[in-house]
């Protein structure tokens, strides 16, 4: 099968076609031939250093006197877990099987599924409930990383299951709660062989569900954390905005969602998600394939040493941010509870830089709750502009109050943190650069006023002159336009992309648009923006942040 042509301009790219040479090594470590654990692309894309033998350009070597003490070659250098994970092979479980072709997606709900925690860490279980009207289906499961560009590794054989209907959501009609109760589990044990970090490596994880008769396809999407090893980098998956926005069952966060033009206050995780404002609802996937996988595939491919996490593992694990020098929370990360907000702030006041690799960060506080059999952290909550009359908490705890951070009542903007804040939605334009006078535009050739098409959107954030921190600087600077109403003038407003130095030390990025990942990486239906500019500074920040070469 032609990956190149099978994945459209409309669906995703995978070159498959390189899996055979680039898993045995062809790029898939991400190289660093000074021996450190990031930075260059390396592997096959550098061109091997000439041999030169007898009788060539070079005068064959005499042997040492007898006495004379012949120095040892240097080890070869140590590649980190990711590196090692990444150069494995076809026959330990690399291929492009693991996307769902779109035809192949069950759009129509033949089999759809949740699992029990959006994280765990190694050493842990984790539940799969299914539901399908078919007699029976497979569970595999895959690690989500670069691997010479196939993407994945097969972790098991397809797991035999047999199909079950599941009874219908209960709804709560006072707040919107749309819950599952579903039964019969798959109960997957995640090893931890101490011995071998590789084996079942952090990352994100899909279950691909396939129905047994009309082979329709959809993810079940996890995390495997690994609290005890320290990395470069941490990776954050948004999955309380997964959750803000799956409209499983008839409402979400959003009223778009609902043909009644309701929201809901509290959602669950106890559902599959469903997107509808995402290219085939996410195909069970949440936002991962949006936003998120393009950042992780660069970040593979690169070779940097990194852990990954969900922002509840960041809730319930707050200090697991000071075992790594960075950490990156990517894609659309617009929930957070005080938890997290503190866990970043103390980190970033520990000295950990922060990345943010999307936009409209932290603008809700939200509260985490049981579930309704008692499952800790699996309902978010947020009243938004009703929590003055709605939220129980207004009256007796106002600091838990779910509101925008910026409110009055709460006085946390998170531009205070961040460096920007969020301004608008939705655009679909090009990034100006506005001081490319910085390391972080080192090795792009951009000027000042130079463009990277397609960068800014679909939401944009600005800087805010009462909480940006004094120091900040403004690399972009990107002009769009809004109209509010019929016959309106509209207005000029700018975008930035933004960096500045906490009083720790910790430099804190962050791009101001969500659609930066898209230059990361070709993968994806965005029009095929992989941007060498916008590949160059993310590899520049992300080596300061893991202390490389620049």
């Amino acid at each position: 099968m032609d990956i190149k042509q099978s994945f459209s301009r409309r669906k995703f790219l995978s070159l498959g076609s390189l899996l055979f040479t680039a898993a045995c090594g062809g790029g898939g470590g991400g190289g660093n031939e000074k021996g450190g654990t990031g930075g260059s692309s390396g592997g096959a894309d550098k061109p091997l250093e000439p041999v030169l033998t007898p009788g060539g350009n070079e005068p064959p070597k005499e042997d040492p006197p007898p006495d004379t003490e012949v120095p040892e070659d240097p080890p070869p250098p140590q590649r980190n877990v990711i590196q090692r994970e990444n150069a494995k092979t076809a026959a330990q479980g690399v291929t492009t099987e693991w996307y769902i072709q779109d035809q192949d997606y069950a759009r129509n709900r033949e089999i759809e599924g949740y699992a029990s925690a959006t994280c765990v860490n190694r050493g842990e279980s984790i539940q799969f409930f299914v539901n399908t009207p078919e007699p029976s289906y497979t569970i595999s499961v895959y690690r989500i990383g670069w691997y010479g560009s196939a993407g994945g590794r097969l972790m098991a054989n397809p797991i035999q299951r047999i199909g079950r209907v599941q009874p219908p959501p209960l709804h709560d009609p006072e707040t919107n709660l749309v819950e599952c109760h579903w039964t019969d589990p798959y109960t997957l044990a995640i090893p931890h062989n101490a011995d071998d970090p590789t084996d079942w490596a952090s990352g994100i994880y899909l279950a691909k569900l396939t129905a047994g008769i009309s082979g329709k396809q959809s993810y079940i999407i996890f995390v495997v954390r690994d609290d005890m090893r320290g990395a470069e980098l941490m990776f954050q998956t948004s999955v309380t905005t997964y959750a803000a926005y799956n409209n499983w069952g008839g409402y979400s966060f959003y009223d778009v969602d609902n043909p009644l033009r309701q929201t809901a206050v509290k959602v669950s995780f106890n559902r599959p998600y469903q997107n509808p404002q995402r290219p085939f609802n996410g195909k069970g996937a949440g936002d991962f394939l949006s936003w998120e996988l393009l950042m992780l595939r660069f970040i593979e491919r690169e070779g940097y040493d990194v852990t990954y996490t969900s922002n509840i593992g960041v809730h319930i694990t707050p200090d697991c941010l000071r075992r790594h020098r960075a950490f990156l929370s990517v894609g659309h990360d617009e929930y957070w509870t005080r938890e997290i907000f503190d866990a970043m702030q103390q980190a970033r006041d520990g000295g950990v830089h922060l990345g943010f690799f999307g936009a409209n960060m932290g603008y809700w506080q939200v509260r985490l709750e049981p579930s309704s059999t008692g499952q800790p952290n699996r309902k978010v909550v947020c009243y938004k502009w009703a929590a003055p009359t709605r939220d129980p908490m207004h009256a007796t705890n106002p600091r838990l109050t779910t509101t925008v951070w910026r409110d009055p009542s709460l006085n946390r903007p998170e531009a205070a943190l961040i460096g920007v804040m969020y301004d608008y939605n939705s655009v679909d334009l090009d990034m100006v650069m506005s001081d490319c006078s910085t390391w972080i535009c080192a090795g792009t050739g951009l000027v000042n006023g130079d463009v990277l098409p397609g960068m800014l959107g679909y939401e944009v954030d600005r800087i805010d002159h009462a909480s940006s921190p004094a120091n900040i600087q403004i690399i972009a600077s990107s002009p769009y336009q809004v109209c509010f109403g019929d016959g309106c003038t509209p207005e000029t407003r700018y975008a930035h992309m933004a960096y500045y130095t906490a009083p720790s030390g910790a430099g804190v990025f962050a791009t101001g648009t969500m659609q930066w990942n898209w230059g990361l990486d070709d993968f994806g239906p965005w029009g095929n923006r992989a941007n060498p500019a916008v590949q160059q500074m993310t590899r520049n920040v992300l080596n300061h942040f893991a202390r490389l070469e620049i």
